[in-house]
């Protein structure tokens, strides 16, 4: 969604709760969906990171894959690739284009989803 705003196009982004703060401690996983899209919330150590649930290898489900919370990736469960959660690059073929990733946050004890 936009807004015109003095000639400029600005984008507008909305907050989603995804679960209460002490539900996604540090090495577990969430997922959510937005507007048919789905998106894995990750705790690394208590850094929390979010990306599109989808491979850009094949459009297959990246959070049913190995989730590693020391080196804050997760495999593809199709065909291996890794994934860095804080950037969505990929760190393995086969996939070698990023998957979309979101900022989180943690309001009023509610792990909250960024999403546009």
């Amino acid at each position: 969604m936009t807004t015109e705003t003095t000639g400029k196009t600005k984008s507008l982004s909305e907050k989603i709760p995804v679960c209460p703060a002490d539900e996604l401690g540090p090495g577990a996983m969430r997922l959510v969906e937005h507007d048919g899209t789905k998106i894995g919330v990750f705790n690394c150590g208590g850094e929390l990171l979010a990306i599109e649930d989808r491979c850009s290898h094949d459009d297959g489900p990246l959070a049913e894959g190995e989730f590693d919370a020391e080196s804050c990736t997760v495999e593809c469960p199709r065909h291996g690739s890794l994934f860095d959660l804080a950037t969505g690059r990929p760190k393995t073929l086969p996939a070698y284009a990023p998957v979309r990733t979101f900022p989180v946050s943690i309001e009023e004890r509610t792990v909250t989803l960024e999403v546009d």
